[in-house]
């Protein structure tokens, strides 16, 4: 790793124009060819080695059975079980799940660890036959020629992961280019070592069966191997950077001499326990980095091991949690097991994203946090998954879903917590300055007459200051005095508000005192009053653009509809007919009166749901106990007033048409500031938690939602349903639209 958040940038913009076109330029092409090459190469020997065009998946214990094959004309054999493949005239193997478990790597058992790979060997060895038979359990026999796969039928997975491999490989050349250096080495070793494991990995992914011959000898070595130089790189980086400690030389040639020896022993198969043997070295090598980087920072303070120290923390604290999990997981049977494949590709592909942040930290961090975070996530719930399925005896599809419940609520809670301190800064994002000024623009739209609580808000929210109180003052704009402890700005004129005395805001002490305000600080305010200006006047203008819209759509209404509506009802066949339209005009003036008017004072609108409520129930037979109650009025909005005009309208006719009921008792209550609709019938209706929600019902618990509230159904004793719907803060412009 190299000094990203100091050095890169500014040694990039200063030299790169001259120094790469020289002989790093030269080096890099080099080196990019060679990969390109390289990888070019494996494409083509894999393309052509011979497999069966075939899908299988596992069944019970060990079984697996012949999902599809790639002849057309072979549908028919699908979903039968498969219990030999013979090549030739000795060849014979039996059929088991082991055959789709293809890399040894992340096998706990050693056991079973060279049975797979002696499996694939064999597997590898019978695609060189020019006929594979596939015996089935009911006696039927197929007959399978083996085909190269060639380019289109390597996968997308396959090329996925390649591609990242063949960016990882480039990053690193670029960066070890960039400043030749025993950082950049490391870093360019930890980038090709986690590049030929990728690489290995989208192997692993290609579609059929078998592959090519003599990789399932060389994969198991070289990916123990890269795993174990990626680590001991990282502990050399974090001995040596950004401030080397004490006998670094000592303790990281002790490390890579520890990664050699391992990988060496392992290779030969001399080593017992050896998968738990790696994952303890790899996670000593995490903890040993955090140990330097956490005693290097308290040496020497600098921003750059805090980076690396909590980069070290996530990929250390995922590969342990992965760890346990597939070692609980390893005495639940091979579909565990190959969940376990699945979730340590997604911990390399999470390991490779923070290899590619650190480099980059200063220019594009935010796609690359965001990046790490997901895949961390994804390594997260997998390990998860698998920790409910061992301690807790949980189904596939149960503890799946509690692990992304679990771990989505999570990201949610500590998003911004984790962003923050992942590059190692707390400050306000523009993001966060971007919601406090919309937040005020809505506020001080809604009420212009509490401008100065509202800006001073805003203020709060920016610099934190430890004192913040309104004098009538007049300056040309914000200013710095006392010495940077205090910083005055003038209260700006917002379109709408009536002329009076010039007022400023007083903001001492910015940060709770840990620091004084500078000329940038007035500065910024003036802009983000200026923005809040333009704002409001944003606000106004499209507000009166709606009001006018709306006042066009009621006339129209009005005219055109309403008036076709009157003539029908006037040529009705019958009364019922008559009837019908007249409930439809009704509502039609409902709704035209409710577009025409900005606001509307609840009690009023309470009055029109009682009529309403009260028509539709006398035509079903029904009475209506109706009871409204308010500690005072208050004005809804359309929006505020179209979500309850509908919602007690659904709900009204869901008593009338499914729960059969006599009475029907609506209960409106507003008090501080929350509107409590209580709906409650005697119906036949029982049991809501098991209700189908369709259009209707869903309908009611959107409405409610974008209202700021929540809805919910509850049994009526002696029998009948409660709906209680509750919108806690009603009077809030920043809840609703």
């Amino acid at each position: 790793m190299v000094r990203a958040t100091d050095g890169v940038a500014s040694w990039w913009q200063a030299n790169a124009p001259a120094d790469w076109m020289g002989w790093r330029l030269r080096a890099l092409m080099a080196l990019a060819l060679a990969g390109c090459i390289g990888l070019f190469v494996v494409l083509r020997g894999i393309s052509q080695a011979p497999h069966l065009d075939v899908t299988l998946r596992a069944t019970g214990a060990q079984g697996i059975e012949l999902v599809a094959a790639g002849q057309a004309d072979l549908a028919r054999w699908g979903d039968r079980r498969l219990a030999t493949l013979t090549a030739g005239s000795s060849e014979r193997l039996d059929a088991n799940a082991s055959m789709l478990q293809r890399t040894p790597r992340w096998i706990v058992d050693d056991g079973v660890r060279s049975r797979v790979a002696h499996l694939q060997d064999t597997l590898a060895g019978m695609m060189e036959a020019p006929l594979v038979r596939l015996e089935f359990s009911d006696g039927a026999s197929l007959d399978l020629a083996p085909t190269p796969r060639g380019f289109a039928g390597l996968g997308t997975t396959f090329w996925l992961l390649s591609a990242l491999s063949l960016l990882l490989y480039l990053v690193g050349a670029v960066f070890l280019l960039s400043r030749p250096t025993t950082g950049t080495l490391l870093y360019a070793a930890m980038a090709w070592c986690h590049s030929c494991s990728l690489l290995m990995i989208a192997m692993e992914s290609l579609p059929g069966l078998g592959w090519p011959a003599g990789f399932a000898a060389v994969d198991l070595p070289l990916r123990t191997a890269c795993d174990l130089f990626t680590g001991a790189a990282v502990l050399h980086v974090s001995l040596i950077h950004p401030h080397a400690v004490r006998h670094h030389r000592a303790v990281s040639g002790f490390g890579w001499a520890l990664a050699a020896g391992f990988a060496a022993a392992s290779a030969s198969g001399g080593v017992p326990l050896a998968w738990w043997w790696t994952q303890a070295l790899l996670i000593g090598f995490g903890i040993a980095s955090w140990g330097a980087l956490t005693w290097s920072h308290r040496r020497w303070p600098h921003p750059v091991s805090l980076v690396l120290r909590r980069l070290c923390v996530a990929g250390t604290g995922t590969l342990g949690l992965l760890t346990v999990a597939i070692a609980l997981a390893d005495r639940q049977g091979q579909s565990q097991q190959l969940i376990a494949s699945i979730g340590s590709v997604i911990w390399y592909v999470f390991f490779a994203s923070l290899l590619l942040l650190v480099p980059f930290l200063a220019r594009s961090q935010h796609v690359m946090r965001e990046f790490a975070m997901l895949a961390g996530l994804s390594t997260v719930a997998t390990s998860l998954d698998l920790l409910f399925i061992t301690v807790f005896a949980l189904g596939q599809f149960a503890s799946l879903a509690l692990a992304l419940f679990v771990s989505l609520g999570l990201y949610a809670a500590a998003r911004q917590w984790m962003l923050n301190h992942l590059s190692g800064t707390g400050v306000a994002t523009a993001e966060r300055t971007f919601e406090s000024l919309y937040r005020a623009a809505r506020a001080l739209e809604a009420t212009p007459n509490q401008s100065t609580e509202h800006v001073a808000r805003l203020l709060q929210e920016l610099f934190d200051p430890l004192e913040v109180r309104s004098e009538r003052q007049s300056v040309a704009g914000s200013q710095v005095s006392a010495h940077g402890s205090t910083l005055t700005v003038p209260m700006p004129r917002m379109p709408g508000m009536a002329a009076g005395d010039d007022m400023v805001l007083l903001l001492r002490y910015a940060r709770r005192g840990r620091r004084m305000f500078t000329r940038e600080d007035a500065r910024l305010t003036d802009r983000v009053l200026q923005q809040l200006r333009s704002a409001v006047a944003y606000d106004r203008a499209v507000e009166l653009g709606r009001s006018e819209e709306r006042m066009r759509l009621a006339q129209d209404l009005h005219d055109d509809i309403g008036a076709r509506l009157l003539t029908l009802m006037y040529k009705a066949p019958d009364a019922e007919m008559e009837e019908y339209v007249r409930h439809t005009l009704q509502d039609l003036k409902t709704l035209t009166r409710g577009l025409a008017t900005v606001d509307h004072p609840l009690s009023h609108a309470a009055a029109e749901w009682k009529a309403d409520i009260a028509q539709r129930l006398a035509a079903s037979r029904s009475d209506l106990d109706w009871s409204f109650n308010a500690d005072h009025d208050v004005l809804l909005t359309v929006v505020q007033w179209s979500g309850l005009t509908r919602i007690l309208r659904e709900l009204v006719n869901n008593v009338i048409a499914h729960a059969g009921a006599t009475r029907v008792e609506i209960d409106i209550t507003y008090e501080g500031g929350e509107l409590l609709l209580r709906i409650a019938d005697d119906g036949g209706g029982r049991q809501p938690q098991a209700w189908s929600h369709g259009l209707g019902l869903g309908g009611v618990r959107k409405r409610a939602k974008l209202l700021g509230g929540r809805v919910q159904w509850l049994e009526r004793e002696p029998q009948g349903i409660v709906c209680e719907v509750r919108v806690p803060r009603l009077n809030d412009p920043m809840r609703t639209g």
